[in-house]
Order: structure tokens, then C-alpha cells, then sequence
């Protein structure tokens, strides 16, 4: 996603300099159709479709005789850290999308910046959020492996805590430091910074979400406060 995400703008700003809006939407939506035939053909329905084991199987056996099988929705509906998650992922990705939707416009109408370095914006927030899911996921997950989960906080807090001050930085320091004269790079770098601190914590709400519900509940506890995010 991040890669089409990093790609799309620069491809879409190059073919429309030399084609009207129709031909360029019209490129876009037969890439989805090719690509779309493709992933319809090769993509299995389930790993014993390949050889392998399926992953139901083994959770169901692994989650047997779990003291947290009897957990009630409304006990995970009352807990007020699940709300606590819910609204930190609401604002992060409702910070995230200002940024994705109007920061292009931004750059272009108020900054009197070029269509092209737009996109470049765009592309770099997005290849900083390729960088920031995996750092935020390898690096969390070594914490948790060193200390191990408990019922009084997650090793993934201090990691999450610090990408959205980085997020706050960094959309600060676009909002007041961008002018028509800006270097080019520092806008690049201000958009990869924040991609970086933005999708990083997207990434570690649904995972910490899994991991602080119950294990029979712990699907619903994600989709709760995804729903959030998305309900924006």
C-alpha cells in the first residue's frame, strides 16, 4: 500500500503534464482491472490450498482451556483502555489523512510550490510510512520479546508514544517552515518524518489492541478501534 501510495502521485502527475484528466483516470482504472485479474488468479483462498497447516487450526488448539475464552463483549466494552486506544488511533489517523488528503493542495495553493513537488510530498510521507510500519513492528516487537507483556503496560507504549510526538514535530515544523522558497529536500524530508510517525502508529493500535483484549475476543478488540479510526 505504502509503495502504490509512494508511486501513484509521482505516475499520476507525469502522465497528466502530458494527457487530459480523462486519460489519466482511465490509465488508473485499467492498472486496477490488470492488477485485479491477476491477484483474482494467483492469490490462494488458504494455506492448505499451498501445503501448509491452517492457521485456525492451530490458534484454536493453542487458545484452548485459556482462562479469558469466558470474557463477555460488555466486559470489553467497559474497559475504559480499550476507549483509551480507540481515541488515540482516531486522532492519529484522522491527522494522517488531513496530511495524505490536503497536503498536496496545501503545498501547491498556499506555498505556491509546483504540481511535481507536490507529489513528491506525497511519495516521500509514503515511503516514510513503508519505513516507519516496519521499524515500528521489528523494534516493538524486540521490546516485547526483552521485558514480555504484563497486565500493568505494554513495552510497545514507548514506541508508540514517541512516533506521535515525531508526527506532531514534524506537521508543526511543515506548517510554519514551508515557504515558496523551501528547499525542495527539506520538504521531502518533512513529509518522510511524518510518514514515518504516522503510519508506525497505525500499524502498533491494531497490535497492542490484539494483545491487551482477551484471546477469544481479541478480533473484536481490533475491529473496535479500527472502526474508530475509520469512522473519522
Amino acid at each position: 500500500m505504502n509503495l502504490a501510495g509512494g508511486l501513484g502521485p509521482i505516475v499520476a502527475a507525469l502522465v497528466s503534464m502530458n494527457y487530459d484528466w480523462r486519460k489519466t483516470l482511465s490509465f488508473s482504472g485499467f492498472t486496477c482491472m490488470v492488477v485485479s485479474f491477476v491477484c483474482l488468479v494467483l492469490i490462494k483462498n488458504e494455506p492448505s490450498d499451498v501445503g501448509l497447516p491452517n492457521i485456525e487450526q492451530g490458534a484454536k488448539k493453542g487458545k484452548k482451556g485459556s482462562s479469558s475464552d469466558n470474557s463477555t463483549l460488555t466486559e470489553l466494552l467497559l474497559s475504559p483502555y480499550l476507549w483509551v486506544l480507540s481515541t488515540g488511533y482516531l486522532v492519529v489517523f484522522g491527522v494522517k489523512t488531513c496530511c495524505t488528503d490536503w497536503g498536496q493542495l496545501f503545498l501547491i495553493q498556499e506555498r505556491g510550490q509546483s504540481m511535481l513537488v507536490g507529489s513528491s510530498y506525497m511519495s516521500a510521507l509514503e515511503i516514510g510510512g513503508l519505513v516507519g510500519s516496519i521499524a515500528a513492528g521489528y523494534l516493538s516487537d524486540r521490546a516485547v520479546a526483552k521485558v514480555g507483556l504484563s497486565s500493568y503496560g505494554n513495552p510497545r507504549h514507548a514506541l508508540l508514544l514517541s512516533m506521535m510526538a515525531g508526527m506532531c514535530v514534524s506537521m508543526f515544523l511543515f506548517r510554519i517552515t514551508v515557504t515558496g522558497d523551501s528547499p525542495k529536500l527539506w520538504i521531502l524530508t518533512l513529509g518522510a518524518v511524518f510518514g514515518f510517525s504516522s503510519y508506525g502508529p497505525i500499524a502498533l493500535f491494531g497490535v497492542i489492541a490484539n494483545e491487551s483484549a482477551p484471546a477469544n475476543l481479541c478480533g473484536t478488540s481490533h475491529a473496535i478501534v479500527a472502526l474508530m479510526a475509520n469512522g473519522k
